[in-house]
């Protein structure tokens, strides 16, 4: 590409490759660099997602590392099971890499490359500075202490079993599971009859992850259902942020003059730390975008305006954490999955309307109400 400057992405996980394949599709004509310090992009990780969360007309983004969709998912609680026929997607972190080194030109990346130093116009990468028409930084969350989180941690384990399963749906939560350390559920995908992903999740408000605890659990809850496990084809840990609440100026001030994406930016959902969504949303706007100087500015506003309009689950994230003791936050959510599946499809993709927001604070509340006000005082 000669001495022509390029947009420079720091960064090659979820949202950083997205915004790249977004570009090399849209603006085919504008060069760009991804930089990632790992030796594939995406990292270790399923992503997985609602029908609603991404719009029709903005899913072929995603295709290409979608791995296995169903027509439904099952929910089990000590007081309500539900079967609800929302779509629901998982993607792979290794088709996520294929197809960027399918997609974009060889010379329009680099892994294993090491970056020091970001400003607006150039990046350090291996000792290298690299001048660009942009910079936007990719490489996960900063500055987590301007926010009021607690803390979604979870491992997950892709199981071979000596016998089918029998499920023919994912289990997006099943919290009939010990629930003293607070919020907790098991999640399962069968990827084959032979085949199951099992996570073992919970929130907290302490962010360490003790790996070699949930793996036991895992193997628990498969050895309860009658799974016999013949091996264990691969892990996956993650600790994702659930905000309460925070300073969004401290987090992204406004004079900063790198654009962010991602956890960087505060593109995640509020409530259950999700960023897909979020992160395709953002990677076509950014393709979209026509002065690439303004891309801090324009990132900043979108993110800010997210913050303020996203309060209400921040809300919900205090009532969780703060209105019950930690054996008694399930009835949370279990009070939340009683409402029309149309509503909950809202909520995952946070786009609740008004009335949403009426009929899931309506009800006797599931846990103790002064405790209940006081966190929705904040």
């Amino acid at each position: 590409m000669g001495g022509e400057k390029r947009l420079i992405i720091a960064g090659g996980g979820l949202a950083g490759c997205l915004a790249a394949l977004a570009l090399t599709r849209l603006r085919p004509e504008l060069p760009i660099l991804l930089v990632e310090q790992g030796d594939a992009f995406g990292g270790n990780h399923i992503w997985s997602f609602f029908d609603a969360d991404v719009a029709p007309g903005d899913r072929w983004l995603v295709e290409p590392f979608i791995a296995k969709t169903w027509d439904g998912y099952d929910i089990a609680f000590p007081a309500r099971a539900r079967t609800l026929p929302t779509r629901y997607n998982s993607t792979r972190s290794e088709l996520l890499d294929r197809a960027v080194r399918e997609r974009l030109p060889a010379d329009s990346y680099r892994l294993g490359a090491t970056i020091s130093d970001i400003a607006a116009d150039a990046a350090t990468v291996d000792g290298e500075r690299i001048e660009a028409v942009a910079v936007i930084d990719a490489r996960g969350p900063s500055r987590l202490d301007a926010l009021e989180l607690g803390w979604q941690k979870f491992v997950g384990r892709e199981l071979k079993l000596a016998a089918p399963h029998g499920l023919t749906r994912p289990i997006v939560m099943d919290a009939c599971v010990d629930q003293n350390e607070g919020y907790r559920f098991v999640y399962c995908l069968p990827f084959a009859e032979d085949r199951l992903l099992i996570e073992d999740t919970y929130y907290s408000l302490d962010p360490a992850l003790d790996a070699a605890v949930l793996g036991d659990r895992i193997h628990a809850y498969a050895t309860g259902r009658g799974w016999e496990t013949v091996a264990i084809e691969n892990q996956e840990t993650g600790v994702l942020p659930v905000a309460m609440g925070g300073d969004f100026d401290a987090f992204w001030p406004p004079d900063e003059p790198v654009a962010r994406i991602g956890l960087r930016g505060g593109f995640f959902h509020p409530t259950t730390g999700y960023s897909l969504p979020d992160a395709v949303r953002v990677a076509l706007r950014i393709a979209r975008q026509t002065e690439l100087a303004d891309l801090a500015t324009a990132l900043r506003a979108e993110a800010a305006g997210l913050w303020r309009r996203r309060g209400f689950y921040r809300l919900l994230d205090r009532m969780l954490f703060r209105a019950a003791g930690p054996p008694e936050r399930y009835k949370v959510l279990e009070h939340f999955y009683r409402l029309d599946p149309a509503l909950i499809e809202r909520f995952y993709a946070a786009r609740s309307t008004r009335l949403d927001k009426l009929r899931i604070l309506s009800g006797r509340p599931p846990v103790p109400l002064a405790r209940a006000l006081k966190a929705l005082r904040g």
